[in-house]
C-alpha cells in the first residue's frame, strides 16, 4: 500500500499528468462559468476525446474537471444571481446580495478559499476511506455488487424528488435504454428496431449531452436572458480569505457534510448547497443577516459541494455506484479506460486510486488559484450575452458527440435524446435518475446473471446480500417518510433544474394532455420492453423483461393519476405553465431554438460539418445578435480555426454529408 501511495504521488508531479490535469481544470472552469450545463454535460464533452489516452493522462483530465466545476460556477451565482449548477443554488442567496453591496471580490474570494479546503478535504478522506474499506471490498461477489446496483438505483429513483413514481420510472427509463443492444449474456439482439447503429447500444456521451446540454442550451438562446450592467469586482480579496479562515469550524463541519452526503449514491449536489446552507443558519448566533449578504451564506455551501466531489468518489470507485450525476459519466469513462470499478481499485489499480484522490485534491488547489488571478477576466465572461457563445457551445456539443462513433447518425441521436431531455425537463421528470439508470443498466444486468450462473437464485439468501437488501428497502422507506409533498410539489433539486419555480400542472384536462400524452408514451415504450424481451432466452430476458413490466406498472399508475388527480398533486407539472404562473413567460416557446439544431443537423447531412458549421454560426449571430456582417465572418473564422487545430492535433474526423461522397474535399472540408 505504501509503495503504491509513493508511486502514485511521484506520478502525479510528472509533467504529462499536470499537463492534462490542467486541462481539465480549464475546461471544467470554463464549463462551471456557463449556467446551466454542469459536471455531466462538461464530462460528457470530454469523453470522446479518452480514447485511445493512457489511463493516468485521462483520469488526470476528468478528475481535473469534476475536481473545479463547483468553484467555476461560483462566479455566475455571485455576479450574476443565476446558479451555474443545481450545487450552488444556496451561493445565490448571500453571495448576490453581497455583490450587489460591492463586495463581489469578498464573495468570491471566501467562497475560492472554502472550495480549496473542501475539496482538500474530500480528497484526504477518500484517501483514508480507501485503506479501511480495502478488506470488506475484496470479500464481495457478484452477488453482493448485484446488490449494490440495487441499492444505488433505488436510492437515485426515490430521492430524485418528492413525486416518487416520476424518480423511478425515470430511472427504469435509463435502465431499458441502457438495456439496448446485444445481451451481454447470450450476445441476442435487444431493442434495436433494426437499426444497425443501435446494436452496440447508446453510446453514453450522446446520453449525456443529449439530455442536459441541448435542452439547458435551448431554453437560454429562447429566454436570452439580459445580462448584468456592472462588471465590477470591488474590492475585499483578503477580507474574504481570512473570513473564511475566521469560520474554519463551519468549514470543517460542512466539508464534512458535504463528503458523507456525496458518499450516498443520488443524494447528491441537488441538496448539500442547502443541508450545509441550513446547518450554518442554524448554528450561528445571529441568523437574521442570512440572504441579505452574509458571508457564512457563501462559505458554508461552497466548502460543501467541492467536499462532496471526494464523497461521489467513494461508491464511484470502490462498488460501482454513482455518488452523482458526474459520477455516473466518470464511471463510463473508467470502462472506456479499460478499468473495472469494485474490488480491483484496491487491488492491481491500488495506485490509480490514489492517483485520483490525490489529483482531486491538487485540482482543487489549481484551480481556486486560477480563480483567483483570473477573476476579474473570468467576471467580464459572464456578462457576456449567452447568444454570443451558444454558437461555439453548440459547435463543440456537436463535434463530441460525432467522436462517439465517427458516424453521421451520432448527430441523429443526439437531437433524438436531446428531444427527449426537452420533454422530461419540461413535466418534471428527472433527467439524473435517467442518467444514472442508464449508466447502471450493464453492470446490473452482468452481475445479475454472473450471480444466478454462479450460485442460482439461492444467491438472494447470501448475508451480504440480506443485508444490503435490508440497507435498500431501508433507504426506500426512509426517503418516503421525510418526503415533503402536502401540496405535490416538485422540487427543483428533483429535476436537476438550476432555477426556483412553483409547481404549476394545469387547473383543465386540456392544459394537462401535452403530460398525458408523454406519459403514454412512456407507458408504450415499457409495453414495446416487455413484448420486445418475452421471447428471448432467461438470461437475455430477465433484466429487461422485469425491468419493462415492473415500469409499466409504475408509469400506468402516473397515468392514471395525471388524469384523475385534483390540480395541486405530485403529479402534475408543466414548466411552461410553471412560468406562466410565476409571471416569468415571455410568450416564446423552445421549439424555434430547437429549430436551430434541425437547421444545423440538416445541412450537415447534406453539405458536411464544417461548411455547415460556418453558415450556420453566421446566419445565427447575424438573426439572434444582430451582429454586423463584418464581425460575424470574424466570429465564424476564429471558431472554424479552432476546430481544425482541435481536429488536426488529435486527428479526429469531422461529419461528412453527401457533398463529401460525390466530390474531392480538401481538409478540413473533406
Amino acid at each position: 500500500m505504501l509503495e503504491a501511495m509513493q508511486s502514485a504521488f511521484v506520478g502525479l508531479l510528472s509533467f504529462q499528468h499536470f499537463a492534462y490535469m490542467l486541462l481539465g481544470i480549464v475546461v471544467g472552469l470554463g464549463v462551471g462559468i456557463l449556467p446551466g450545463l454542469g459536471g455531466i454535460a462538461g464530462m460528457s464533452l470530454l469523453m470522446p476525446f479518452i480514447y485511445g489516452m493512457d489511463q493516468v493522462s485521462a483520469l488526470a483530465m476528468l478528475v481535473g474537471m469534476v475536481a473545479v466545476i463547483p468553484t467555476g460556477d461560483t462566479f455566475t451565482s455571485v455576479l450574476m444571481g443565476i446558479p451555474g449548477s443545481s450545487a450552488s443554488q444556496a451561493t445565490v442567496l448571500d453571495g448576490f446580495p453581497l455583490a450587489k453591496k460591492g463586495q463581489a471580490a469578498r464573495a468570491l474570494s471566501a467562497a475560492f478559499s472554502a472550495s480549496l479546503l473542501g475539496g482538500v478535504f474530500g480528497a484526504l478522506l477518500l484517501t483514508g476511506f480507501v485503506v479501511v474499506a480495502k478488506p470488506l471490498i475484496l470479500s464481495f461477489t457478484t452477488a453482493e455488487l448485484f446488490m449494490f446496483a440495487l441499492l444505488g438505483l433505488s436510492v437515485v429513483g426515490v430521492l430524485a424528488g418528492e413525486s416518487i413514481m416520476r424518480g423511478v420510472v425515470a430511472c427504469g427509463l435509463g435502465l431499458m435504454v441502457g438495456a439496448i443492444g446485444a445481451a451481454p449474456a447470450t450476445g441476442e439482439s435487444r431493442f434495436d428496431l433494426g437499426i444497425d447503429y443501435l446494436v452496440d447500444g447508446v453510446p453514453l456521451v450522446i446520453i449525456g449531452l443529449g439530455l442536459f446540454a441541448i435542452p439547458e442550451i435551448a431554453d437560454l438562446i429562447r429566454r436570452s436572458r439580459p445580462i448584468a450592467a456592472d462588471s465590477g469586482l470591488g474590492a475585499g480579496w483578503l477580507q474574504g480569505v481570512r473570513d473564511t479562515f475566521k469560520n474554519w469550524f463551519l468549514v470543517l463541519r460542512c466539508s464534512a457534510l458535504g463528503t458523507f452526503i456525496g458518499a450516498i449514491p443520488g443524494l447528491g449536489g441537488g441538496v448539500v448547497d442547502w443541508i450545509a446552507y441550513g446547518h450554518a443558519a442554524q448554528t450561528s448566533k445571529d441568523s437574521s443577516n442570512f440572504g441579505k449578504g452574509e458571508i457564512k451564506g457563501v462559505i458554508a455551501p461552497e466548502s460543501a459541494n467541492n467536499a462532496l466531489q471526494g464523497g461521489a468518489l467513494m461508491p464511484t470507485l470502490l462498488f460501482g455506484i454513482p455518488g452523482s450525476g458526474s459520477m455516473a459519466v466518470f464511471l463510463g469513462g473508467m470502462v472506456l479506460l479499460g478499468l473495472q470499478p469494485g474490488p480491483s481499485m484496491v487491488t492491481t489499480d491500488l495506485e490509480l486510486t490514489y492517483t485520483i484522490a490525490w489529483t482531486l485534491a491538487f485540482s482543487s488547489i489549481v484551480g481556486a488559484a486560477i480563480c483567483f488571478f483570473l477573476a476579474v477576466p473570468i467576471a467580464r465572461l459572464t456578462f457576456v450575452p449567452f447568444n454570443l457563445i451558444a454558437p461555439f457551445m453548440i459547435m463543440i456539443i456537436c463535434f463530441a458527440a460525432f467522436q462517439a462513433r465517427r458516424d453521421l447518425t451520432d448527430l441523429l441521436v443526439l437531437f433524438a435524446v436531446g428531444i427527449v431531455g426537452i420533454f422530461l425537463r419540461r413535466f418534471g421528470w428527472p433527467r439524473p435518475a435517467f442518467l444514472i439508470g442508464f449508466v447502471l443498466s450493464s453492470q446490473a444486468e452482468n452481475y445479475l446473471y454472473q450471480a444466478l450462473q454462479f450460485y442460482g437464485w439461492e444467491f438472494v439468501q447470501r448475508p451480504g446480500v440480506l443485508i444490503i437488501g435490508a440497507l435498500t428497502i431501508a433507504s426506500t422507506l426512509m426517503a418516503l417518510r421525510s418526503r415533503v409533498s402536502e401540496e405535490g410539489a416538485v422540487t427543483k433539486e428533483a429535476r436537476g433544474e438550476e432555477t426556483d419555480r412553483p409547481v404549476h400542472g394545469g387547473a383543465t384536462k386540456a392544459e394537462r394532455r401535452p403530460q398525458i400524452v408523454f406519459a403514454v408514451l412512456l407507458l408504450a415504450t415499457f409495453l414495446y420492453g416487455v413484448m420486445s424481451s418475452a421471447p428471448l432466452s432467461f438470461l437475455g430476458s430477465v433484466f429487461p423483461f422485469y425491468t419493462s413490466a415492473l415500469m409499466v406498472a409504475f408509469t400506468g399508475y402516473m397515468v392514471m393519476m395525471l388524469v384523475v388527480a385534483k390540480p395541486g398533486h405530485s403529479a402534475h407539472f408543466d414548466q411552461e405553465l410553471a412560468a406562466k404562473a410565476k409571471g416569468t413567460d415571455d410568450g416564446t416557446t423552445v421549439w424555434p431554438s430547437v429549430g436551430w439544431f434541425v437547421f444545423l443537423f440538416g445541412m450537415t447531412s447534406v453539405l458536411g460539418f464544417i461548411i455547415s458549421i460556418a453558415i450556420f454560426i453566421t446566419t445565427f449571430l447575424m438573426v439572434r445578435t444582430q451582429l454586423g456582417v463584418a464581425r460575424s465572418l470574424l466570429y465564424t473564422g476564429l471558431c472554424i480555426a479552432f476546430m481544425s487545430t482541435l481536429g488536426h492535433y488529435l486527428t479526429l474526423d469531422f461529419p461528412a454529408g453527401l457533398l463529401q461522397h460525390y466530390v474531392e474535399m480538401p481538409w478540413p472540408l473533406k
